[in-house]
């Protein structure tokens, strides 16, 4: 959506104050563990853009609160696996002798939208260290949430995912559906039969620069619009339009054991 068509979705600008009580009267609290899932565009347009609505959520959830948002770096990863798109088998060899090892201070995210992608880079956040999966916090739990997540079951029951779920964290779709809600990969490990891929990456290990191969379930998000759709429907949660973005609070530990229940049921 172009800047000109933003401006024209919304009667007033957003701006950080707006935001903030426009977030409490959704039902963010302070001292809230919350993870986000963002479209920038969807609001319409804000002073201050990414920045701001970064800023009217750190407000929102206080010092004694724990933001938390995806930091996905997919592009690091096999080339074999690239389908959006594909590049030359030739190029294969290549890609995987000079491909950067990941940097929790400088490695992209990819696909995670422009609010994440400037949110690893403010002051106070942290980020975790895996090389694919990672996840960026900030606030009274950033160093708990973040640490240790293992290379393997990256969305699993060690993950950031999983410590989110432990501190009854919430979840908050700006403008998103559920394809985007991460959470719903932990529940994915409530699968009975589970097909697990192989999957490389380039990391550092003891200073080095090495291109790491290893196993991992086959994470797939296909039924995450689907499984969100049913939880609405059953379940109660906190909805409103905040500009032109559908906002949803929901309770994460609900969404995540609902999704397990679904998982188990059909796989």
């Amino acid at each position: 959506m172009t800047e000109k068509k933003v401006i024209h979705t919304v009667c007033m600008p957003h701006t950080v104050s707006s935001l903030v009580v426009d977030f409490r009267e959704l039902g963010v609290k302070e001292g809230m563990t919350l993870i986000v899932h963002t479209s920038l565009s969807s609001l319409g347009w804000v002073c201050g853009g990414a920045e701001a609505v970064i800023q009217a959520l750190m407000e929102a959830v206080g010092e004694e609160g724990t933001l938390i948002m995806p930091a996905q770096s997919a592009g690091n990863s096999d080339p074999a696996e690239w389908m959006a798109p594909p590049v030359p088998e030739s190029w294969w060899p290549v890609i995987r002798e000079n491909m950067p090892a990941f940097s929790r201070e400088t490695t992209a995210t990819r696909g995670m939208g422009a609010i994440a992608e400037l949110f690893r880079r403010f002051p106070g956040v942290v980020r975790s260290n895996h090389p694919m999966y990672s996840f960026t916090a900030w606030g009274k739990n950033r160093d708990y949430v973040t640490e240790n997540q293992p290379l393997q079951a990256g969305f699993g029951e060690t993950s950031p995912l999983a410590k989110i779920y432990e501190l009854d964290g919430k979840i908050l779709l700006i403008g998103v559906g559920h394809d985007s809600n991460t959470s719903l990969h932990l529940s994915e490990h409530a699968k009975k039969d589970q097909v697990y891929v192989t999957k490389s990456a380039a990391l550092l290990e003891n200073g080095e620069r090495v291109w790491k191969t290893y196993n991992e379930i086959d994470y797939d998000s296909d039924c995450f619009e689907k499984i969100g759709n049913e939880f609405e429907r059953i379940e109660n949660y906190q909805r409103m339009k905040i500009g032109g973005a559908v906002c949803k609070l929901l309770d994460q530990r609900k969404v995540v054991d609902f999704g397990r229940k679904w998982y188990a049921e059909l796989f």
